[in-house]
């Protein structure tokens, strides 16, 4: 295995790139399980961008059922600092909802209130049903209670970057996820 080199700002990784596309491939084969006999155009995932880009796509690469992808933007940060209960939406959705079977592909359940407002939004859209997937949870930061029915890994209250999670839209790229050095965001 090669030595991971850390960025200056990285405090330590949390999650190798090996971890993470084991568990992903755990997801996947769940996920298709789950959906089986669910046909295509009745299947829709829906990623959150852009943190969610890089689990999405690799997630949708190796579900074996038929399903369709679709992507909506959001936004509950200004900054390094989440604006407590505003979810901004950014983009919407371009397929109709109605009748088919959703689900929400999220980076990351932090305070809760971006994946609540995704599922009343969703819900008020009739689909046949709705679920959830988030390759990281952190529930010492939660402030609302929300489902998450697909996860990844349960991780503490630090500030994570890399495998699409940013800050100030940096990191997003690194392979593995790390730990933020708090003297990055507390300048």
């Amino acid at each position: 295995m090669l030595k991971v080199l850390l960025p200056h700002s990285i405090e330590r990784v949390l999650l190798t790139e090996e971890t993470i596309m084991q568990r992903v491939q755990e997801l996947a084969d769940q996920i298709s399980i789950d959906y089986a006999g669910v046909r295509n155009e009745d299947f829709i995932l829906v990623g959150v961008l852009k943190g969610a880009f890089i689990f999405m796509a690799d997630l949708t690469r190796r579900v074996t059922v038929p399903h369709r992808v679709d992507f909506m933007a959001l936004s509950s940060y200004q900054g390094a600092v989440a604006r407590a209960g505003t979810v901004r939406l950014i983009m919407d959705t371009r397929a109709d909802m109605a009748g088919c079977h959703v689900l929400i592909v999220e980076d990351i359940a932090d305070t809760g209130y971006t994946l609540a407002y995704l599922q009343r939004l969703f819900q008020a859209r009739n689909p046949a049903s709705l679920r959830t997937c988030a390759l990281l949870n952190k529930p010492a930061r939660h402030e609302v209670e929300v489902k998450v029915d697909y996860l990844g890994f349960e991780i503490p209250d630090v500030w994570v970057v890399g495998y699409g999670l940013d800050f100030a839209d940096r990191f997003r790229t690194l392979p593995y996820i790390g730990e933020l050095k708090s003297s990055v965001y507390q300048e």
